[in-house]
């Protein structure tokens, strides 16, 4: 998105964060937003707002490790902001692997491809992650191999996972959206 900070680029109006909140706040008990950036808007959403540890934006997983360190709870679902058709049972369909693995670490799967940016994590992994960032690694797919990963079926629903990257798929994303409240 030519270096704009994607939770706060407006889709039908309101910002992705927005959209984000708005399908997670019912599937959790505590939302936490991780950004780097404009930590006053995020606030101003009613959640709490952490940072990554470093300052040179070392990736998602970064932002993954100031969740789990922030978190109060002993499973944290993680997802990106700029995904605004997540579905409702993201967090059900995950603890639900999870569980049934008994793996520390469940990823959704579109019914074609692990989708590595939706998990659910035990809390008890952020000594590995901090561990795995300090050897300068951040590829999710990378650390998801030093676990069992119990994998959550979304082959009925793989277009939750649509993302928006730049405009073109802002602009689908919109069409989307206004065709979605025509039909309510």
């Amino acid at each position: 998105m030519g270096g704009l900070d994607k939770g706060l680029v407006t889709l039908n109006g309101r910002p992705l964060i927005e959209h984000a909140i708005e399908r997670l706040r019912p599937q959790v008990g505590e939302l936490i937003i991780s950004a780097n950036r404009n930590h006053e808007q995020y606030r101003q959403h009613g959640h709490r707002v952490v940072a990554d540890e470093s300052s040179d934006y070392p990736g998602p997983l970064a932002g993954v490790l100031s969740g789990l360190r922030g978190s109060t709870t002993e499973y944290v679902v993680i997802t990106p902001c700029d995904a605004p058709f997540v579905t409702q049972q993201l967090v059900a369909r995950l603890s639900a692997a999870l569980l049934t693995g008994n793996t520390d670490v469940a990823a959704s799967h579109d019914g074609e491809r692990i989708q590595q940016a939706f998990l659910l994590v035990r809390t008890s992994v952020t000594a590995d992650l901090m561990a795995f960032l300090q050897t300068g690694q951040r590829s999710i797919a990378h650390w998801l191999r030093r676990h069992q990963v119990a994998l959550a079926d979304f082959g009925d629903c793989g277009e939750s996972f649509t993302n928006v990257n730049d405009v073109l798929e802002r602009d689908k994303a919109e069409t989307r959206l206004q065709q979605s409240e025509v039909l309510r």
